[in-house]
């Protein structure tokens, strides 16, 4: 479930000035990027950006009867993860197939996560803002969230940085360190930046719209991310926005 972060957010925030070349995405589960940023992302590529998604998990725990197959779900929303993320405009799409409801941000995911930094070699990270329990007073942010958020940030740095992090993946597979100029974090409630997605609100529509397995009331979508989306207007001065809380350290490479 999407954390409704448009609520919360004060002040008037500038617009992004320089899109991401090369953007990796790292989340829990599959519909995470769509509902969370898929409008950035597919503006992004239009302009010539090259973007690759990680789904931390196959959200094998994403039904709502307990004798769902998790095998089953895990690969349907697979499938739709697939079918989501070729309309946004991602390069690539990868699986980490970690436990949903169960997800760790331990040394082997860090692992996982560094491998893919190291061999994409991305400027940008774009995750979940781990920092954010609670929205709004309202809603608790589901602890893959939080988690798949940490893992990316502990990833970023100090590991894909580090030679000494994990040296098997520059010694056996050649992977030299990496350092990441920027992280994204969105559904935060401290964002400083918003990226106008007036024109791909319809393509995250129908991106959301491809995880049919996750939507209870499906002839709500397009309602209720126009919303959200325009939820931003007074803030970034556009019809639609997404926004995020942005770690910046392209000085310290």
């Amino acid at each position: 479930m999407a954390p409704t972060t448009g609520d919360v957010v004060k002040g008037t925030l500038p617009l992004l000035d320089d899109r991401p070349e090369r953007l990796l995405v790292i989340v829990a589960h599959p519909d995470d990027a769509e509902s969370g940023i898929a409008g950035s992302v597919a503006a992004w590529v239009a302009e010539g950006s090259v973007a690759q998604l990680v789904c931390c998990t196959s959200g094998d725990a994403g039904a709502d009867d307990a004798d769902t197959d998790p095998l089953e779900l895990a690969r349907l929303r697979e499938t739709e993860q697939r079918a989501a993320a070729d309309i946004v405009g991602y390069e690539s799409v990868t699986f980490l197939h970690r436990p949903d409801g169960a997800l760790a941000n331990d040394l082997a995911l860090r692992e996982q996560l560094v491998r893919i930094l190291r061999r994409f070699r991305p400027d940008a990270v774009a995750t979940s803002d781990p920092r954010a329990f609670f929205h709004a007073g309202r809603m608790v942010n589901h602890v893959d969230h939080r988690t798949a958020g940490a893992a990316a940030v502990d990833a970023v740095y100090p590991a894909a940085e580090n030679a000494m992090a994990f040296p098997h993946l520059i010694t056996a597979e050649g992977l030299a360190k990496h350092h990441i100029g920027r992280i994204f974090l969105f559904w935060s409630d401290e964002p400083d930046v918003a990226v106008d997605i007036s024109a791909t609100l319809e393509t995250k529509r129908r991106a959301v719209r491809a995880h049919a397995s996750q939507l209870r009331e499906p002839a709500s979508v397009d309602e209720t991310l126009g919303q959200r989306a325009a939820s931003e207007r007074a803030r970034a001065g556009v019809d639609a926005a997404e926004t995020f809380a942005i770690v910046d350290m392209r000085g310290d490479g």
